[in-house]
């Protein structure tokens, strides 16, 4: 605290503003579902270990060890898996969108049947109610007579 008028505030208790750490910023993208992100999360880590392995494949190839054929080898295999793990993303995204009901126009039917769904749960949940207070409604006029 070199600087005296904060040295001044210090003593006299005054309250000095402080600039947040941390200031919320709204996202610009939305977070991508649980399921799609654990797919994308595994295949980036298997995309990556692929990498990793054709570059040893490559360079035991120049060095001529007797350790290339089986990373060519498993090199291919990996890359096959590779694949399969970058369609699975996609595959899981579009499950995802379909399942859920990814909408863009507020007319669309996955809206509506959400709608309709949660009109049904709400009226479920109101009959059950009601039948809960009749119940007790019976009960209290039994225990009277």
């Amino acid at each position: 605290m070199a600087d005296p008028a904060a040295r001044g505030a210090a003593a006299t208790g005054a309250q000095v503003p402080r600039q947040r750490l941390w200031v919320e910023e709204p996202a610009t993208r939305w977070r991508m579902p649980d399921p799609v992100r654990r797919s994308a999360v595994r295949a980036v880590l298997i995309l990556s270990l692929t990498i990793i392995q054709a570059m040893v494949a490559f360079l035991c190839t120049l060095t001529d060890s007797w350790l290339a054929f089986p990373m060519v080898l498993s090199g291919v295999a990996s890359t096959v898996v590779a694949t399969w793990s970058v369609l699975d993303v996609w595959v899981t995204r579009q499950v995802w969108n379909q399942r859920n009901g990814v909408v863009s126009v507020p007319s669309s039917s996955a809206r509506q049947l959400r709608r309709e769904r949660r009109r049904a749960r709400r009226a479920a949940r109101s009959a059950r109610r009601n039948e809960a207070r009749i119940r007790r409604r019976g009960a209290e006029s039994l225990s009277r007579v």
